[in-house]
């Protein structure tokens, strides 16, 4: 539904390119796979697809979206309209809107907001650490639900947890063993489920050993939500994210239908995923199918209807309060508006969240992100930040094929998260080096430079993990939008992972300050890739990490 949703109502370039092609398939599954088809032809025959080169011939100069009736967007933020096509459209005040900074602002923020938690602490993560700074967290968490039943009027606090099953049970101390004595402590008020990739069963998963079993799916959200305020973030709950990993994070307070929203989510993955017990083992929803021993398909199925179904009646709860919000405008003045006592300010700020869980077939994510890419004009600047520099070959080629200008932000290899790593993992930076280096040279082959550059964050004793973008409109010094959560714009993210972001777009100047000197901080600690960068003695990689790095990069 979201992708026909896309197709009838998304920007002009993919109406145009969609009549160009027969049959009309579904969007994000036919460029994917013609995207990712074409792009192991080019590896081995250095050839660039023909296809979305032609992107600047077929978009427009400016995106013309034509905006509903009921539309309460000013003309400025028209363009992005359609993503609501997709997804619920959250209207807020960007005063209820804050950009942090830092892994310890981050990790103060939460534990002050579980402290202050009257009626749930919803937190989704990959995993949660088994250290001190990760022992006072989860003391926060007891701390505030033992006053939660001391209280003279005891509060139905609940706290819902979700983690990755492999990466949360890796180790003989991990991130069940963490969370045992809550559940064992407050067995009706603790929910921590575990959700486990489809994709790993049978022969297979008998035979991959731990941490490799990481590698074929993971439950990648980052979402803490404290009653109405919610943080958007890569950053898992480790101590280096609250130390001395570079993340990004924005903090929603009160935006309750946000909370409502992405509480629903985080339920919905939920019931599809095992459920911890206080034994330490792991039991399936009734009625749920078993993600490993069930049948795939079955399993697959049933999750989309869960998690589809979330996102579609929140979209239709959030059109019909538009509309009545639109009727009610309309003959209401502001003097009357607020004689009937409605002082909540206009929203000047949108934020839409945006899924992608490809094993259930949900890629909204995806679309919003290459309908982005692609339609960004002559002018336009996206700045584009990942960790782990690993695009896919359809963003790779809207890149490479459209008129923006882009500065790509990625981490060196000291600041690399496997830098130094044991094993095969202290090889995966150099994997990076070497998949940077191919696309900084097919940009130079098409004389790009101006258009395309680079950048490497390096700080020393810190790792990078930051990913998003920001979007300055042709002729603007500030973003109109940004995009922030788990996603990184590699294969993972796109094909293998559950992720979430949010689009944020503003016409409020002070937010758009707040984001642009968020990107300002990042970027200042870098510096500018060249030829001369891949000559240096750190980055000369070795002959077996280049013939293994195409067989494997698809896994990291």
């Amino acid at each position: 539904m979201a992708v026909a949703a896309a197709a009838a109502a998304g920007p002009v370039f993919w109406r145009r390119l969609l009549g160009l092609l027969p049959g009309r398939p579904g969007l994000a599954a036919l460029l994917g796979r013609l995207s990712d088809r074409l792009g192991r032809n080019r590896d081995r025959q250095r050839r660039r697809s023909p296809w979305l080169l032609l992107a600047p011939l077929l978009s427009p100069a400016v995106p013309q979206v034509t905006s509903p009736p009921c539309c309460l967007c000013p003309e400025g933020v028209h363009r992005f309209q359609w993503i609501r096509n997709l997804v619920p459209e959250f209207g807020v005040s960007s005063s209820h809107v804050r950009v942090l900074s830092s892994p310890a602002e981050f990790f103060e923020l939460m534990k002050g907001q579980i402290r202050v938690a009257k009626r749930r602490v919803v937190m989704a993560s990959l995993y949660l650490g088994t250290g001190p700074l990760e022992q006072e967290l989860v003391d926060c968490l007891e701390g505030t639900l033992e006053k939660s039943l001391q209280a003279k009027f005891p509060s139905n606090l609940k706290v819902s947890i979700l983690l990755d099953f492999t990466r949360g049970s890796r180790g003989r101390k991990n991130s069940r063993t963490m969370l045992l004595p809550l559940l064992q402590r407050f067995p009706e008020q603790v929910r921590v489920s575990l959700f486990h990739t489809p994709h790993l069963r049978g022969l297979l998963r008998l035979l991959i050993p731990e941490r490799f079993n990481e590698t074929i799916g993971l439950q990648h959200i980052k979402v803490y939500l404290f009653d109405n305020s919610v943080i958007l973030s890569g950053a898992n709950l480790s101590d280096s994210y609250f130390t001395n990993r570079q993340d990004r994070y924005v903090f929603l307070q009160d935006c309750v239908e946000i909370a409502d929203f992405f509480t629903e989510l985080v339920d919905a993955v939920g019931d599809v995923s095992l459920q911890l017990q206080g034994d330490d083992t792991v039991q399936v929803v009734d009625g749920m199918v078993h993600p490993y021993k069930g049948d795939r398909a079955e399993y697959c199925k049933a999750a989309n209807k869960r998690v589809m179904d979330v996102i579609n009646s929140a979209r239709t709860r959030q059109q019909m309060l538009h509309a009545q919000t639109f009727h009610s405008n309309s003959l209401l003045t502001q003097e009357d508006a607020a004689a009937a006592g409605d002082r909540r300010p206009a929203p000047d700020t949108w934020i839409y969240p945006l899924i992608q869980m490809k094993p259930f077939e949900i890629q909204i994510d995806e679309i919003v992100t290459e309908t982005l890419l692609t339609e960004a004009e002559r002018g336009a600047k996206i700045y584009l930040t990942t960790g782990y520099f690993n695009l896919t070959q359809a963003y790779m080629d809207l890149v490479l094929g459209t008129r923006a200008e882009y500065q790509i932000l990625l981490a060196s290899p000291e600041v690399n998260g496997f830098f130094g790593a044991k094993g095969v993992a202290g090889a995966i930076p150099a994997a990076y080096v070497h998949i940077e280096r191919q696309f900084y040279s097919e940009v130079c082959s098409l004389g790009q430079q101006e258009r395309v550059q680079l950048q490497e964050y390096w700080r020393r004793g810190w790792t990078f993990h930051a990913k998003g973008l920001w979007l300055y409109l042709a002729g603007s010094s500030l973003p109109c939008l940004t995009l922030i959560g788990s996603p990184n714009f590699g294969y993972r993210s796109v094909h293998r992972d559950l992720e979430a972001q949010i689009a944020i777009v503003t016409e409020n100047q002070a937010l758009q300050q707040q984001l642009h000197q968020e990107q300002e901080q990042l970027y200042l600690r870098s510096g500018v890739v060249s030829s001369a960068t891949f000559e240096q003695p750190s980055r000369q990689v070795k002959l077996w990490v280049k013939m293994v790095t195409p067989l494997i990069k698809n896994f990291f």
